[in-house]
């Protein structure tokens, strides 16, 4: 069976701009890697890396929201709508192998404190996470400041700089 990543992200880059195509260059590499992605359903990031993938042979599933009037991205093969944003995000956790936090707001934000915290209390076994982008850095070491503080492992996610490295090490993850 395939590998899923969900990759998390920001709606709002548009085609042309820098995160919009380091999220297409990400589903492309993905797809070309064997892997099939999962993403928000609708534009920006998720519309950028379904795109990839779709573009290189991958499945990309969109996991929306019943009530948000936005129509999903036109690069997905499957769509799954929930009823709430915390289902939404449940799902997305569920569904996947991995995953990947681009660049984002309080909605990335969100997800990636959901996937953090489901590893911290062992609610999910223990999946690879890569965040990339400098922000995503400065936010983990205040976070793991905390959890050290706490006694809490502190190597839950790792951060990236580059997208091909970020693509290295989920493959690596998820060689069986």
């Amino acid at each position: 069976m395939k590998k899923r990543v969900t990759v998390f992200g920001s709606a709002f880059p548009k085609d042309g701009e820098t995160e919009y195509n380091t999220a297409y260059k990400l589903g492309s590499l993905l797809a070309q890697k064997g892997f099939d992605i999962n993403t928000g359903g609708y534009k920006g990031i998720m519309e950028a890396v379904s795109k990839g993938v779709h573009e290189n042979g991958g499945i990309a599933t969109g996991v929306t929201l019943s009530y948000v009037k936005s129509k999903p991205n036109i690069y997905l093969d499957k769509i799954i709508s929930c009823d709430s944003l915390f289902e939404r995000v449940t799902k997305l956790i569920e569904l996947s192998d991995a995953y990947i936090v681009l660049q984002g707001g309080t909605g990335t934000l969100l997800e990636l404190a959901a996937v953090w915290e489901y590893l911290n209390k062992s609610l999910i076994q223990t999946k690879p996470v890569a965040c990339y982008s400098t922000m995503w850095l400065e936010i983990g070491k205040i976070i793991n400041e905390q959890l050290k503080r706490e006694g809490r492992d502190i190597n839950r996610l790792s951060f990236f700089d580059d997208i091909e490295e970020i693509v290295e090490f989920i493959e690596n993850c998820l060689i069986v």
